[in-house]
């Protein structure tokens, strides 16, 4: 979603999202500047608008929880973490359930989730053999694990979870399909 400046109003936005350019000013000289607005599936309509409005969704999302990485060796990732960026574990736990064994490292009021299998069937023992090592998911806060789910299914993106289930850190939590989100794996977080 293009963040547009407030003193922008709908008929404009609208004119913006049918022409496909708005005049902004360039910051460092004054001049006006075109700014070509998106295209395609992902570009902006009137309902992307920022501030007030009958057509603005509340806010599911409250925050990052975490950005998850599988790993090959989650001690040698640790201490990794550690050498480098100074980031220390604030949790570490085996989650059977889901095959796998994770560190929380801090980062503000967020975590690195290091994950790494404790068996071959787990789905982040797949992941490593197809990708390798990477960023596995994004999980977000949410207020309502629930509702959020919810809110996914009615706007047809297809989950993994039918329904919420334990998570670690005692979270609630539900997966939402990559295939429905952007190609990004989502974890809903109910702390």
């Amino acid at each position: 979603m293009w963040v547009l400046s407030s003193a922008l109003s709908a008929a404009r936005w609208d004119a913006v999202a049918s022409s496909g350019s708005v005049q902004s000013m360039n910051q460092t000289q004054g001049q006006p500047a075109d700014v070509v607005a998106p295209s395609g599936p992902l570009a902006p309509s009137p309902k992307d608008r920022v501030g007030p409005g009958p057509e603005r969704l509340p806010a599911l999302l409250t925050e990052i929880d975490h950005v998850a990485i599988a790993v090959e060796d989650l001690d040698a990732a640790i201490d990794w973490y550690r050498q480098v960026f100074g980031a220390e574990v604030v949790a570490r736990e085996r989650v059977d359930r889901d095959g796998v064994e994770e560190a929380l490292l801090g980062v503000a009021d967020s975590f690195i989730q290091l994950l790494t299998p404790i068996r071959e069937d787990s789905p982040v023992a797949k992941f490593l053999q197809t990708r390798g090592q990477g960023i596995h998911h994004v999980g977000y806060r949410v207020a309502d694990c629930a509702t959020a789910l919810e809110a996914v299914k009615r706007a047809g993106v297809p989950t993994i979870d039918a329904q919420p289930r334990p998570g670690s850190r005692g979270t609630t939590v539900a997966f939402v399909h990559p295939k429905g989100a952007l190609g990004t794996l989502i974890e809903l977080v109910e702390a």
